[in-house]
């Protein structure tokens, strides 16, 4: 049994790699001759930027994979302070509580607001409606300031979106689930919550991009360089041609895995599954800028004792908010300076994103010097954009038909693997892609 991979993303990487573990017989393809997708990672004048994740998460399925490669020497873990986050309120930032008792007890929010979090724990589940917003289920369990200066930032900030848009049974599933067994997802996540704790931060020297560097290294069978152009599955035997801007594959597949951005997937499955292809090309990536800024340490009198600050959009910011890169990783700057990463952009901040560069980075130094309590004066040492026209793909109304497409596409032995399907965090990537190659290599 052959297997076509298209996509040389963390998604199409993990995949082929456990194919390859299982013995299974694969080619990868992927346009680009640099692998990795959006994991990237650049040394630039001294400075380590992540242009793409810029930090993961410890899950189990990650570190296997992490250990796998030969790779657990080279795992970094975020400063002890990263555990702290702080939200935009009132023209300052506070620290938002780390933790349901804490929610409780914590000023961060008003007196009415936590009453409303007691409520809550008491408050019966409501009937299952898949089409619920994030905005919508916050503000039924736990009121609208919750959804202003918590759920809103958290959002935007981290998953570039509109919690009014996002669907909750398609961003965050676990939350319905906890409504409907515990009937108060506080009560939920005290159930839930692992004796570990928080789950470690961590990066690996060099960047990110070790990861992804080492996993296409390790594969016998990846062509980069090498887009998919036209895919057919023929009637005779039901096996898929494929061709690449190389040329004609090498083989005929009995599955076929698109490990590609909605978007890239979509002309590929337009000659023979025009709807699905109109499914997946309607699926929504909102324009993101990240502009990477750094001060002389004595020029910025915040102690930047956390992992970063979001911003309410009820705060009338410029910016998502910042992560306070050289905290978390002190090596990601020069001796004597900080490093922020500012993320301009998203779904509710879409002109901004696509302002001229100059513009962005003027603005972003005047919220920084306006927040930060940088001294009069002071001028950022060093300053970079990286943009992004399509950002994190959303789980919005236009989510729920790809996801069905992409589920009937499978008894043509065609199947996906990326973010748009499995979730936007790299863990979760990995974990789908895990699974697909155990269903494929039971077949």
């Amino acid at each position: 049994m052959a297997i076509a991979i298209l996509g040389g993303g963390i998604s199409g990487l993990t995949l082929a790699w456990y194919l390859q573990r299982a013995g299974l017989d694969y080619d990868l393809f992927d346009a680009s001759t640099r692998p990795g997708g959006t994991i990237r990672t650049e040394a630039r004048d001294g400075y380590l930027l992540e242009t793409g994740p810029n930090s993961l998460q410890l899950s189990d399925e990650l570190r296997e994979l992490v250990d796998g490669l030969g790779l657990t020497n080279q795992l970094l873990n975020a400063a002890a302070m990263s555990q702290n986050r702080y939200v935009l309120r009132q023209g300052r930032y506070q620290q938002l509580p780390a933790s349901p008792p804490k929610l409780l007890t914590s000023s961060f929010f008003s007196l009415k607001a936590r009453l409303g979090l007691v409520r809550e724990l008491f408050q019966p589940a409501a009937p299952v409606n898949p089409e619920e917003t994030l905005a919508q289920f916050f503000t039924r369990r736990f009121g609208a300031e919750v959804v202003e200066y918590a759920l809103n930032p958290f959002i935007s900030g981290i998953y570039a979106g509109d919690p009014a848009r996002l669907l909750l049974h398609k961003t965050f599933p676990q939350l319905a689930a906890m409504e409907q067994q515990h009937g108060s997802v506080i009560r939920g996540l005290m159930k839930s919550k692992s004796p570990a704790g928080r789950r470690r931060i961590v990066s690996l020297t060099g960047g990110l991009q070790t990861l992804t560097d080492t996993l296409a290294r390790k594969l016998r069978r990846a062509h980069f360089g090498q887009a998919a152009t036209h895919l057919h599955r023929r009637a005779d035997d039901g096996r898929w041609e494929l061709e690449t801007t190389a040329g004609p594959a090498p083989r005929l597949y009995q599955h076929v895995v698109l490990a590609l951005p909605a978007y890239a997937a979509a002309p590929l499955l337009q000659a023979q599954f025009p709807e699905a292809a109109a499914a997946l090309a309607a699926v929504y990536y909102p324009p993101m800028t990240a502009i990477y800024t750094a001060y002389q340490r004595a020029d910025v009198t915040h102690p930047l004792d956390g992992f970063g600050a979001l911003h309410p959009k009820a705060e009338q910011p410029y910016a998502a908010g910042s992560i306070w890169t050289s905290s978390i990783f002190p090596d990601r700057a020069p001796a004597g300076q900080v490093l922020f990463t500012t993320f301009v952009g998203g779904s509710q901040y879409e002109a901004e994103a696509r302002q001229p560069e100059a513009e962005q980075k003027a603005a972003v130094h005047q919220e920084l010097s306006r927040f930060y309590g940088i001294r009069s004066g002071a001028v950022p040492v060093w300053q970079y954009r990286y943009y992004w026209e399509r950002a994190i793909p959303q789980f919005d109304a236009r989510i729920p038909a790809a996801h069905a497409a992409a589920d009937a596409l499978r008894a043509q032995g065609l199947h996906t693997t990326a973010n748009w399907r499995a979730g936007v965090g790299v863990p979760d990537c990995i974990r789908h892609a895990r699974q697909l190659a155990a269903t494929l290599a039971a077949r």
